[in-house]
């Protein structure tokens, strides 16, 4: 187990920060670089033990975990080479952004997944972290959009895309249950604490220590003036919209694979019971 924990934090260092390195130098030592135009993927966690709220484009770094760390390193080495190179490189720092296509794993796609799944008796419950972890989810197409405005720019610069509201792991299950007809009523403390289905009684949520984090991220909320006045980029749709939007993929994907299931088909299905 630990020797694996050392390869994913080394998969993070060498995907993350060497690649770019090479697409860098790349572009430095072409004969058209100016024809060249980079975007490097920043992030919110690279703020993790946040010394100011909100976060902008001039709030200091404080990562707490490799990936941070390596998304900092990152950042910073975008930075130099526009500065010393004149290579068009900008950095968007893109809080959390989701949608359908968020990979499973990830919290948000792991909470909608589970209410669906769990609202057409497929699936029992589903374990979280830290619900009182608060982040600021916004959706992923405007966040793209927000890149390609980036782009457009005559001066590469780095921006902030954030919606400017947090929101709690808790509250984000609240609203995904509650779309499917689910209310959650929660119970006990800390590890103990469970979110139970109001109306039959059956817990649906509970705490695993396994997904808390050793250095925790307790707080991240955006400030994204630059990019509305520098960009003229701002959301267009809501935390609520984008939790609907996802329920409603889940449960068409649950649905059919409900279906198959019924017609003794195997899919490629884990549930958390």
């Amino acid at each position: 187990m630990y020797i694996h924990l050392l390869s994913v934090q080394a998969i993070h260092l060498r995907l993350i920060h060497l690649v770019l390195l090479n697409i860098l130098e790349g572009v430095r030592h072409s004969s058209e670089s100016s024809k060249y135009r980079i975007y490097q993927a920043s992030s919110s966690e690279m703020f993790g033990k946040v010394v100011e709220s909100p976060q902008n484009e001039q709030t200091p770094f404080y990562p707490r975990s490799v990936y941070g760390v390596s998304k900092v390193a990152s950042h910073w080495l975008v930075k130099n080479y526009r500065e010393s190179y004149g290579i068009y490189a900008c950095s968007g720092i893109l809080f959390n952004h989701e949608s359908p296509r968020r990979g499973e794993t990830f919290v948000t796609r792991k909470i909608t997944r589970a209410a669906v799944r769990i609202s057409i008796g497929t699936q029992e419950q589903v374990y979280l972290g830290n619900l009182d972890a608060k982040r600021d989810w916004g959706h992923a197409g405007d966040f793209v959009d927000g890149m390609w405005r980036m782009l457009q720019q005559e001066k590469p610069e780095d921006f902030v895309l954030a919606t400017g509201v947090t929101t709690t792991i808790r509250e984000f299950a609240e609203r995904a249950f509650a779309e499917v007809g689910i209310t959650l009523g929660w119970s006990g403390r800390g590890v103990d604490e469970v979110g139970r289905d109001t109306k039959t009684g059956n817990t649906v949520v509970s705490v695993d220590p396994t997904y808390f984090r050793p250095t925790e991220v307790d707080l991240l909320i955006g400030d994204a003036t630059k990019a509305r006045k520098k960009l003229g980029w701002k959301p267009t749709l809501d935390l609520q919209q984008m939790i609907e939007e996802m329920i409603a993929s889940d449960l068409e994907e649950a649905l059919k694979d409900q279906y198959l299931q019924s017609g003794g088909f195997k899919t490629n299905v884990v549930n958390e019971d």
